[in-house]
């Protein structure tokens, strides 16, 4: 028996003439996906990428990891077949039989793009439902929501036979619109918020802020398991480690308390601001989200990104924290985030932060510090970390 996987294509599909461009992303990435379970052949037409195996594989768990690669719609296992309609019959009750069982209600769907193939889409329906109901005589058609739902579909290399699809991981592939830089802390938030923007296409480059003794190792070795999490959709993340004490230290003594958190977010966009330069990004990625802390309120938000060169792109600025936590969840690493290791956001919160700074005070307070000296400082200090893809983690 030959099985293969299909993968539905959904705004890729709408992209005209560049379509075939973000098709070859697509495909790369999907390689990326699968490269330690064996070599696999790729063929596009008509919105389907059809993944053949070239040897045994996991099926199981190749369609577990192209689940998550942006691009698809959906995806599903697929019998392959002779487009000869005897042959169809036989492949359907072996390939689908064991679902077909332990079901009460099926549909057969078809699809039959090769006009040449003698019988028509209701036909193929038609018969092929006959059939099963004489096979499996415990089971009754239901149109509506069947419990298996049989797919047929003639295409122009063969026939393929496959039961409900899964949804695909949606968006578009990761790269086909840039790269941005992550400020990367040890939340829930700005996983989420990388995991989403790599949705949207960008591959996914992330700084954080390291502040020893302050913050432990094992701080710094979380946010290193989220990136990797996060790899299971972004590929590849390069990780850049700021050395952020000393910043932090002279902030604490030498600028009022309630303003501190501001000042120290200033900083943090300044430096993520020049990596990101460095690192050929077109913006900076947050999980800033609108009123869930002081540092989030709307002028605190127009004083920390004042000054920028690039774009500040906040994914969950709308979202509450339910909602975050639940794309934490879905992507695996709302357990990761909760452990409890503080990054330096939480180890130097002021008792009583200021809701509503004003540009003016901020950049007063500023002066007692030599900020270009800190800034060089730490960009030289700057550790990289390659964060491999851990898709089969």
């Amino acid at each position: 028996m030959k099985e293969i996987i299909l993968l539905k294509s959904g705004e890729i599909a709408l992209k005209g003439l560049n379509r075939g461009s973000f098709e070859d992303m697509l495909i790369k990435n999907c390689k990326s996906a699968l490269k330690d379970l064996g070599e696999f052949r790729f063929l596009k037409a008509q919105s389907t990428t059809f993944v053949e195996p070239a040897g045994d594989c996991d099926m199981a768990e190749a369609l577990e990891r192209l689940s998550r690669v942006f691009g698809i719609a959906a995806l599903c296992r697929a019998r392959v077949a002779e487009k000869d309609y005897a042959a169809l019959e036989e492949a359907a009750a072996e390939y689908l039989g064991r679902e077909l069982l332990s079901a009460r209600t099926f549909k057969v769907a078809a699809k039959r793009s090769d006009k040449r193939f003698p019988l028509n889409s209701p036909q193929i329906c038609e018969k092929l439902g006959a059939f099963l109901l004489g096979r499996f005589p415990h089971l009754r058609v239901d149109v509506e929501s069947p419990d298996v739902l049989v797919t047929v579909e003639i295409r122009d290399f063969a026939a393929y036979l496959h039961g409900r699809q899964i949804p695909g991981a949606g968006g578009i592939p990761v790269s086909s619109s840039g790269r941005g830089m992550l400020l990367l802390s040890g939340g829930i938030d700005s996983p989420v918020a990388g995991v989403m923007m790599a949705k949207r296409g960008l591959s996914i480059s992330a700084i954080h802020f390291h502040t020893p003794p302050y913050t432990s190792e094992r701080a710094l070795y979380k946010v290193k398991r989220l990136a990797g999490i996060m790899t299971r959709y972004c590929g590849t993340i390069p990780l850049f480690i700021v050395p952020f004490t000393k910043i932090s230290e002279q902030i604490r003594e030498l600028c009022p308390e309630q303003l501190s958190t501001i000042i120290m977010r200033r900083f943090m966009m300044r430096i993520a601001d020049r990596m990101a330069q460095r690192d050929d990004c077109g913006a900076l990625i947050t999980g800033e989200s609108v009123g869930q802390v002081a540092s989030q309120t709307l002028p605190s938000l127009a004083c920390t990104q004042e000054g920028l060169s690039l774009p500040v792109l906040r994914p969950a600025v709308g979202m509450d924290k339910e909602e975050i936590v639940s794309l934490s969840r879905k992507i695996g690493a709302f357990e990761t985030s909760v452990e409890p290791f503080d990054d330096c956001c939480v180890v130097f919160t002021p008792r009583h932060p200021k809701t509503k700074p004003k540009l003016e005070e901020i950049i007063r307070a500023e002066e007692a510090l030599d900020q270009g000296a800190l800034i060089l400082e730490a960009l030289d200090g700057i550790e990289k970390v390659l964060i491999r893809n851990f898709a089969g983690c």
